[in-house]
């Protein structure tokens, strides 16, 4: 089995629609989808609504999406051919909560697909692909910290923007990765489909951390 990681420097770069466009593209890999969201202070992990509890019960929610037509992210992961796909919520920092249930998810899964950045804290997956926009100037820390890792870079065409309109992050760390071109409706090009075939091929499972 094989362990896929989509993540993206900021919210609404294309990340669902690069995991839903893989998932229809590669079908015969049989996916269990999941989402992963961290809430901050003033939402409910539980539902991801803006909340003031700050009990300890509301730290965890795994919901499994049932509706392929909800209109959610998870159920666009259905809608592109996913055979489960999963909605996990945590605290911001609580992570590692999460991390039996996920576990056991990659366990039964056949193959796995993650929309997240922070699960790289837990492991190292068979490929783990990196989504940038050069026209949105917010980057996570979290994409920063593990942007090294990548495998690849998934570039989202910005009109004629040159350079990113990011701070404070180094190009350097692009350097010597293999970048592709993503751009709607398609999202995910031919080219970056035989890559990631082509690293989904026989090797060492996952490392956990």
């Amino acid at each position: 089995m094989a362990v896929v990681v989509v993540g993206g420097h900021s919210r609404s770069v294309g990340k669902t629609s690069v995991v839903a466009s893989l998932i229809a593209r590669l079908p015969h890999h049989n996916w269990t989808a999941c989402k992963i969201t961290q809430c901050g202070h003033g939402f409910c992990s539980a539902n991801g609504e803006p909340c003031d509890c700050a009990t300890d019960e509301h730290t965890l929610a795994i919901s499994a999406e049932r509706d392929p037509h909800s209109g959610t992210d998870t159920a666009r992961f259905l809608e592109a051919g996913a055979r489960k796909s999963l909605w996990v919520r945590t605290r911001v920092g609580r992570l590692a909560d999460a991390m039996p249930r996920i576990r056991q998810e990659i366990d039964a899964a056949e193959n796995m697909i993650f929309e997240s950045n922070s699960l790289l804290q837990f492991l190292r997956p068979d490929l783990y692909l990196s989504v940038l926009d050069y026209g949105t100037a917010d980057f996570k820390d979290s994409a920063k910290l593990f942007l090294d890792r990548a495998d690849a870079v998934l570039l989202r065409a910005s009109g004629k923007l040159l350079a990113p309109q990011w701070k404070s992050v180094s190009l350097k760390l692009l350097a010597g990765k293999p970048q592709f071109l993503i751009k709607p409706p398609d999202w995910v090009s031919d080219d970056l489909q035989a890559f990631v075939e082509h690293r989904l091929g026989p090797g060492d499972p996952i490392e956990r951390m």
